[in-house]
């Protein structure tokens, strides 16, 4: 059984260790837009943990900006993946951009992170610039989706 709940970030400490080591194997240091944990602490963000069965197996968050939400720190163990998972933590996060009034959320991913270009493409994104503070790097892929509060489809 799949559970995405809120959570500290330090309960998922490992997983977000992980992902670090995992994505300083592919790009350079100042290409990588980690968000530490004391970051993903902030009140205007929001974490959630996956479990399946019981057993810790993704992460993610969504940081609730002024004009859109972006999701940073989506993982997935690799013993855990093609089960939908990822896309579960998207759809959570999604959901709470949409509750709090949000209609755009946007993410930055790494151009060798085929895998998860592909989930998100699979999700309604789609490729724009680059947004926020980033800049254009060679590295990066910027997307964004709309989304629409639960109560915007009984319109």
């Amino acid at each position: 059984m799949l559970e995405i709940q809120p959570t500290n970030p330090i309960e998922t400490r490992h997983l977000i260790v992980a992902l670090d080591e995992y994505q300083s194997t592919l790009y350079p240091a100042d290409s990588n837009h980690l968000d530490q944990i004391h970051e993903l602490q902030q009140d205007h963000v929001y974490f959630v943990a996956a479990k399946l069965d019981g057993n810790l197996v993704g992460c993610g968050a969504i940081k609730l900006l002024d004009d859109y939400g972006e999701i940073k720190r989506m993982y997935v163990s690799p013993a855990a993946r093609q089960q939908g998972i990822g896309k579960a933590i998207l759809a959570e996060l999604e959901s709470r951009a949409a509750s709090q009034g949000l209609h755009l959320v946007r993410l930055e991913t790494g151009r060798l992170q085929t895998a998860a270009i592909q989930l998100y493409r699979s999700c309604g994104y789609r490729d724009v610039g680059p947004f926020g503070d980033y800049i254009e790097d060679p590295h990066s892929v910027f997307m964004e989706k709309r989304v629409r509060s639960p109560d915007a489809s009984r319109l």
